[in-house]
């Protein structure tokens, strides 16, 4: 038999594959899901518990990555807060009884409406993206009489060459360039407590050397923006874009390599709070995706396999060109061959990667994705062509549970 690949845990295993006994089992719709997501919450625990083993950083998650209840209360359990940014990821976390004295919020779209809406449900922690946003911040705080902790967001030009997927030398909608912000006065918001700075302009980074260099690059002109401001610079935000290494090449960054490389930019920018807020980095290996094939076939020297599901449910690799990876949930002896995985949409863009599986996949194999903890479901399109919202469960103390059924297009279609 081939080995199992090393993102799919032998814990996992068993109580999968009893899983999918139930499943083939059942005469009712869940035998036909599409495709579905399985979350390993004992996994989770581990992985987050080593997260929270130091006092350099402080930690938060990006909720975007994976808002699911379940996963939300893993990471408030072990100590992480939260960054939210829309009022639905706000009413999630809340609903999860997390304080929002634990929350963050951040996002480019802050209206003047949302500002004192979260204001009103208690968030008092704040990354500012415009001088419109600061100012109705101030308004804000200072109708209902609370004092916010601001942080000012600062997009860097880079040299020539250094582009990354959250702009480089492109010109985004987030947060303003230290010109822009040297327009203000810290003086003219009392109602705020502008005491840091949000920086973030690269993604999904793989190499501990240049993650450290990018830091490095930053404190020079974020200090002189501090200084040029007159504000006591307390907080420096490095937001996230620590990488996994989705393409199995087996470079990958070292968390204590990123303490270690932190502690040196929190003692060079004299902050007394570093802040990261992880997506990816903190649930990605968790996470599994499960579909079945529904036709294979040969187009033009290409194998190509058809699935149930595709960027429906799982869309990240058709926007980053980066496939998550995968396996046959069978053991097979088979020589592992080549093929373009492609989805159900009636579109070309619906394609998973081209990845190596044994040679023997058939018609109806279970495939199973790795690394879909971050940035699955909810980043998706699941309502083109109307097929099957995809179902959720979690592995806790070595069961499945479901937290979702699949849902047909009659769930949200008028």
């Amino acid at each position: 038999m081939l080995n199992r690949p090393n993102w799919l845990r032998p814990a996992l295993l068993e109580p999968l594959l009893a899983h999918q006994e139930r499943l083939n089992n059942r005469n009712d719709v869940e035998q036909d899901e599409d495709g579905y997501f399985l979350y390993d919450l004992d996994y989770l625990e581990q992985h987050l518990s080593s997260l929270m083993q130091q006092d350099v950083i402080k930690l938060w998650f990006a909720v975007k990555a994976n808002p699911l209840s379940r996963v939300i209360k893993t990471l408030a359990q072990q100590g992480f807060n939260f960054d939210v940014a829309s009022q639905g990821e706000l009413t999630q976390v809340l609903a999860q009884d997390v304080p929002a004295d634990r929350i963050l919020n951040t996002g480019p779209a802050k209206s003047k409406r949302q500002i004192k809406a979260f204001l009103e449900q208690g968030v008092r922690t704040f990354v500012v993206e415009s001088l419109n946003q600061l100012q109705w911040l101030n308004d804000a705080a200072s109708e209902l009489s609370c004092q916010p902790q601001v942080l000012l967001r600062v997009q860097l030009q880079w040299e020539e060459g250094e582009k990354n997927p959250l702009g480089g030398n492109e010109v985004t909608a987030f947060g303003l360039s230290c010109q822009a912000w040297q327009t203000i006065k810290v003086s003219d918001f009392p109602a705020l407590n502008i005491n840091g700075l949000h920086i973030f302009q690269w993604g999904n980074m793989l190499s501990n050397e240049r993650m450290f260099e990018l830091w490095s690059q930053m404190v020079s002109p974020l200090l002189s923006l501090a200084e040029q401001l007159g504000m006591t610079l307390e907080v420096l935000d490095l937001g996230g874009g620590l990488g996994v290494d989705y393409l199995q090449t087996g470079k990958g960054l070292r968390w204590e390599k990123i303490v270690a490389d932190l502690a040196k930019i929190k003692a060079r920018a004299g902050v007394s709070e570093l802040w990261l807020e992880l997506g990816r980095f903190a649930v990605a290996e968790m996470g599994y995706y499960v579909t079945s094939v529904v036709d294979r076939k040969e187009n033009f020297q290409h194998q190509q396999l058809v699935l149930a599901g595709g960027i429906n449910h799982l869309i990240r690799p058709a926007i980053t060109e980066q496939p998550f990876p995968v396996t046959m949930i069978r053991e097979s002896a088979a020589s592992p061959v080549y093929f373009d995985l492609h989805g159900p949409l009636c579109t070309s863009l619906d394609k998973l990667g081209t990845l190596a599986i044994a040679s023997d996949v058939a018609v109806d194999d279970q495939l199973i994705f790795g690394l879909a903890g971050a940035y699955g479901f909810t980043e998706s399109m699941p309502f083109f062509l109307c097929h099957q919202i995809a179902a959720e469960y979690v592995l806790q103390q070595g069961k499945i549970e479901q937290v979702r059924s699949a849902q047909p297009a009659s769930w949200y279609l008028r």
